[in-house]
């Protein structure tokens, strides 16, 4: 097994063992916390994802952004890993996907709909010191993040995590990049950004 493939292993089996109460409370803390974030709070457009399973919370985030007045893109995965775009508008228009995922019902804004986001709300398993992320081994994100190179946009990249998945050091690639904050229950960490 590869180094990256061993950690997301022992961050999965963690997020595993834990208790449902433990879930709700890091949820609704990730809510209050990502909102106290001026990159999430003051952004027009947020490109966020609905939080499955054992993932930290996203939902308390997203209706609290909706309800800002935030446009709040969220991810359709398509055959090929990629990702399309729809507008999120509240838990009532998501539908049961693949893999166990929510996505919206909404029409589909296409992959470089993301292009218009001021913030990204990345998933992951692991973030180090340095910023660098590991996801869960897909690339759906890896292709989002090269698009905005691509595109010439820099939004600010943020991942919500558990407290004790902020490691030491994140195996990379020459593929990843790192994000600009981590929000955990315990507070936000900042990476190359002010």
């Amino acid at each position: 097994m590869s180094e990256k493939a061993l950690l997301r292993r022992r961050l999965l089996d963690a997020r595993a063992a834990l208790a449902p109460d433990a879930l709700a409370r890091t949820a609704e803390a990730l809510g209050g916390r990502g909102l106290e974030l001026p990159e999430l709070a003051g952004a027009a457009t947020v490109a966020a994802y609905v939080s499955v399973g054992r993932e930290p919370g996203t939902r308390a985030l997203l209706d609290a952004l909706h309800a800002r007045g935030v446009r709040v893109l969220l991810p359709v995965l398509l055959p090929d890993n990629d990702l399309d775009w729809a507008a999120y508008e509240g838990r009532g228009a998501l539908a049961k996907a693949g893999r166990g995922l929510l996505e919206p019902t909404g029409p589909r804004l296409g992959p470089e709909a993301v292009c218009a986001a001021d913030a990204v709300l990345l998933p992951g398993l692991a973030v180090d010191a340095r910023g660098m992320r590991l996801g869960r081994g897909g690339g759906s994100y890896d292709r989002v993040l090269a698009r905005l190179a691509r595109a010439g946009k820099d939004p600010a990249l943020v991942v919500l995590l558990y407290a004790d998945e902020v490691v030491a050091r994140v195996p990379e690639e020459p593929h990843d990049h790192p994000v600009h904050a981590v929000v955990t229950p315990d507070g936000v960490a900042r990476f190359g950004r002010s």
